[in-house]
C-alpha cells in the first residue's frame, strides 16, 4: 500500500518542479552551443530551488510525502536532460552518464517496492545528496570545459559517490525490507 502523500501544491514542490523546468532551457541551450553564461545563470538558479526547497518546507512546516519524492525526482530529471545532452555533445563520456542512468533507474524502482511494501516514504540520504552535489560540479566543469585532468576528477569522484550511494541504498533496501517480513508481498 501506498501512504497517503500529503499536499501537492505547496511552494517547496513547486521549487523542486521548477528545477526540470530550468534544465530544459539548459539542455536546449547545451545542444544549440548556445550561451555559456546563460547556461551556468540557468544552473545556478537550479541548484538554488534545490536547495531552498528542502529548507522552505522544513521552515514552513510543510514537510510531506510528495516532496520526498518530488525532490529527488525532479534531481534525477534534471541531471538527465542535463547530461545527455553534454554526453550527445561529447563533453561527458556515455559510460558515465548511462551509469548515472542506471543507478538512478534502481534507486526509483527500489524506492517504489520499498514504499509500496512498507507504506513509507523514505527521506533521501547524505550521501546521495552528496553524489548529486558532485555530479552538479562535474555537468558544470564540463559545461565549462574544464581542462581535462580536472574534468576526469570530477567524473571520477562523482562516479565514486554514486557507486557509494548506491551500495549505502542497497543496503537500507535490505535492511528495511526484512524488518518488515510479514508486508513482502
Amino acid at each position: 500500500m501506498i501512504p497517503p502523500l500529503g499536499k501537492f501544491w505547496t511552494a517547496a514542490n513547486f521549487l523542486s518542479l521548477l528545477r526540470v523546468l530550468i534544465a530544459i532551457p539548459i539542455t536546449i541551450l547545451i545542444l544549440t552551443s548556445g550561451s555559456v553564461r546563460l547556461i551556468v545563470v540557468l544552473l545556478l538558479l537550479a541548484a538554488i530551488t534545490d536547495w531552498f526547497d528542502g529548507n522552505l518546507a522544513r521552515w514552513s512546516k510543510t514537510v510531506s510525502n510528495w516532496g520526498k519524492v518530488l525532490d529527488p525526482l525532479c534531481d534525477k530529471a534534471a541531471v538527465l536532460l542535463v547530461s545527455a545532452a553534454l554526453a550527445i555533445n561529447g563533453d561527458l563520456p556515455l559510460w558515465f552518464v548511462g551509469l548515472v542512468v542506471l543507478r538512478d533507474v534502481l534507486i526509483v524502482a527500489g524506492s517504489i517496492v520499498l514504499t509500496r511494501r512498507i507504506s513509507e516514504v523514505k527521506m533521501s540520504i547524505w550521501w546521495g545528496k552528496l553524489a548529486v552535489s558532485a555530479m552538479a560540479l562535474t555537468l558544470l566543469a564540463a559545461i565549462l570545459r574544464a581542462d581535462e585532468p580536472i574534468l576526469q576528477t570530477c567524473i571520477w569522484v562523482t562516479t565514486v559517490l554514486m557507486l557509494i550511494s548506491y551500495a549505502i541504498y542497497a543496503v537500507r533496501f535490505v535492511r528495511l525490507l526484512r524488518a518488515e517480513p510479514n508486508l513482502v508481498r
